[in-house]
């Protein structure tokens, strides 16, 4: 399985890109919400580093190898979580992806159908499939940014989930400095909180909050 790919970019694509690693040229096929984020990327010399998620596509007369990139782990992991609904492969995913990820959560969150059934290929029935599946388990998704961030800071909390919860916002691409008060005010309001997951959950509900 290949699980990352470096290399220059070749040609970008509607639906992706091409990648020369070393004389061989991948085919990669990259969600638009995503895509979109590369290109506002300074690619240095048009290298680039993807995570990826690696499958074979069974044709009737074929099985073709496929690849599709992502920036981070945290990009790949929702995909992962996506098409785990019903009726929804990765093509499929791939397409319905237009939209950034952070706003796909909060439909999801939120119960938003008509959110979600104007992403492309999801329908009224596939919208309420995909909130019946995941609801509830894809907040931390939500604290995606759609730009590159700063410079980081030296500073560390200091128990290990908090850590992990650093790590997961590093690479959201928040910046450490904001990173480090996200997860201090989160405490401070559920000082209880124990686990990564609770407190990337208690972050993400205050940031919609702040949104509102």
């Amino acid at each position: 399985m290949i699980a990352e790919i470096h290399g220059k970019i070749v040609h970008k694509q509607d639906q992706g890109l091409v990648i020369d690693v070393q004389g061989l040229y991948y085919e990669v096929l990259v969600p638009a919400s995503v895509l979109a984020r590369i290109n506002d990327q300074d690619q240095a010399q048009g290298q680039i580093h993807l995570k990826t998620y690696h499958y074979i596509q069974n044709d009737p007369s074929r099985a073709v190898p496929m690849l599709i990139g992502f920036i981070n782990d945290v990009e790949r992991d929702f995909f992962l979580e996506f098409i785990k609904v019903s009726g929804i492969g990765p093509r499929a995913a791939v397409r319905a992806l237009s939209k950034p990820i952070s706003e796909i959560v909060r439909a999801i969150d939120s119960g938003d159908v008509h959110f979600l059934k104007t992403l492309p290929g999801i329908g009224i029935q596939r919208a309420k499939e995909i909130v019946a599946k995941l609801q509830g388990k894809v907040a931390k998704f939500g604290l995606i940014q759609d730009r590159v961030a700063g410079a980081e800071s030296t500073i560390k909390p200091p128990a290990d989930f908090q850590e992990e919860v650093l790590s997961v916002l590093l690479q959201l691409q928040y910046k450490r400095p904001e990173a480090l008060s996200m997860i201090q005010s989160a405490l401070d309001r559920c000082p209880a909180i124990a686990s990564a997951e609770g407190l990337l959950n208690e972050i993400y509900k205050q940031r919609v909050k702040a949104n509102e």
